[in-house]
């Protein structure tokens, strides 16, 4: 008598666990160029969530992917036009620095949600996974491994990839590093239609980004192309200070946090006072900015998933999409090899993460200084180097 036969796990010659900006724009580059890799997002649809937020794309990053992609021209069709504009003020409302918007930066801002349908709409129906969370994956020799999913299915792969952002779940395969809290929380708030419901703070916010400074507070706000404005309001405090407030409770929430705001300027406690949406708790974590891990094979990691950062320096959404390109081309230029093509691309990779984790780190201390208006405005006008230590 012959045993009992098992049926062979789906497989996949590469797995994308996660279709965020960075996971995108991998399988965008390689789907340009023929290649097709399977993508898996725990999401049920693209418009399970709101993405928020607007992200200033830097030229020899972001967009050097965003070319490398076949996008950019798209891209820019995109952008918000403005929304370079800065501000910066002090906890009186005291302007130190206000610069328009000319079109000569090389940082356009768009919205991460229209970025992200970018990229969406440049893949074929039916390559990304929906509503295919990763639990697990574990290593079975030769660079393949096994993925398990939510649902009690799994795959194999040989080349998997972890985009799956700071909680993820492929990194153990490469390395024991965890997400540390910083220090900083934020808590965002949003005011709808602003320049008609909330004139006041339309004009403290301008066109673009505001930056509203203090010792460990901070407003940052930007004005998003609807015209309403996305605040963050920021505070330097212990890991539990978000879990002492009812988050369900909005009026009882702004109290809260106003309280951290004490002797603000109204104008600025506005911004949060004003809220039209339930606020929103963030603490903010990072991977040590020195992260990396040992060559192993059939996998590695890219964006948040590798290295983690704090947002002061504006790079996470850059990173995660060069970081996708890259993968990319090295995987192009190493056909049949792709260990040559992760060692060629983590190579490159490290460096430039580590940089950035260190300025973001460095950033966002100087932020938060008690002079830290005036510093900021030092750095905007080229009188002082923005990575200097605190």
């Amino acid at each position: 008598m012959t045993g009992p036969t098992t049926t062979p796990l789906p497989h996949h010659p590469m797995a994308v666990i996660g279709a965020g900006l960075g996971g995108l724009a991998l399988a965008r580059v390689l789907y340009a160029h023929g290649v097709e890799a399977a993508v898996f997002d725990l999401d049920p649809s693209p418009e399970a969530r709101t993405q928020g937020g607007m992200l200033d794309i830097h030229d020899d990053t972001g967009q050097e992917a965003l070319r490398a992609a076949g996008l950019h021209e798209a891209f820019l069709a995109r952008v918000h036009e403005g929304g370079q504009a800065t501000r910066v003020l002090d906890r009186h409302a005291e302007v130190h620095w206000s610069h328009a918007d000319d079109g000569t930066g090389g940082r356009p801002e768009i919205d991460r949600g229209e970025l992200r349908a970018l990229l969406l709409e440049s893949l074929p129906e039916g390559l990304i996974r929906w509503g295919a969370k990763v639990t697990g994956a574990r290593a079975l020799g030769d660079g393949r491994h096994e993925v398990t999913l939510a649902d009690g299915t799994a795959f194999t792969t040989d080349l998997l990839v972890g985009a799956d952002g700071a909680w993820s779940r492929v990194r153990p395969l490469v390395s024991d590093a965890v997400p540390a809290y910083t220090g900083m929380s934020f808590v965002e708030a949003d005011l709808l239609s602003a320049d008609t419901r909330h004139p006041v703070s339309a004009e403290v916010v301008g066109g673009g980004m505001l930056f509203a400074l203090g010792a460990g507070r901070g407003f940052l706000a930007h004005r998003e192309p609807d015209g309403s404005l996305h605040v963050y309001a920021a505070v330097q405090a212990p890991e539990e200070w978000l879990d002492g407030v009812d988050f369900t409770d909005t009026e009882g929430a702004a109290d809260a946090v106003l309280k951290e705001f004490d002797g603000w300027h109204a104008e600025l406690r506005a911004l949060v006072a004003d809220a039209d949406l339930p606020l929103i708790p963030r603490r903010i974590h990072a991977l040590p900015a020195d992260h990396r891990w040992p060559r192993t094979p059939g996998v590695t990691l890219l964006g948040d998933a590798a290295h983690l950062m704090s947002p002061f320096a504006g790079e996470g959404a850059n990173l995660a999409l060069i970081d996708g390109a890259d993968l990319a081309r090295a995987l192009l230029a190493h056909p049949g090899d792709p260990e040559a093509a992760l060692g060629a691309y983590e190579e490159r990779m490290f460096p430039r993460a580590g940089h950035s984790a260190t300025d973001s780190a460095v950033m966002g201390a100087m932020l938060f200084q008690p002079d830290a208006p005036e510093r900021l405005s030092a750095m905007f006008g080229g009188r002082q180097p923005w990575a200097r230590q605190p």
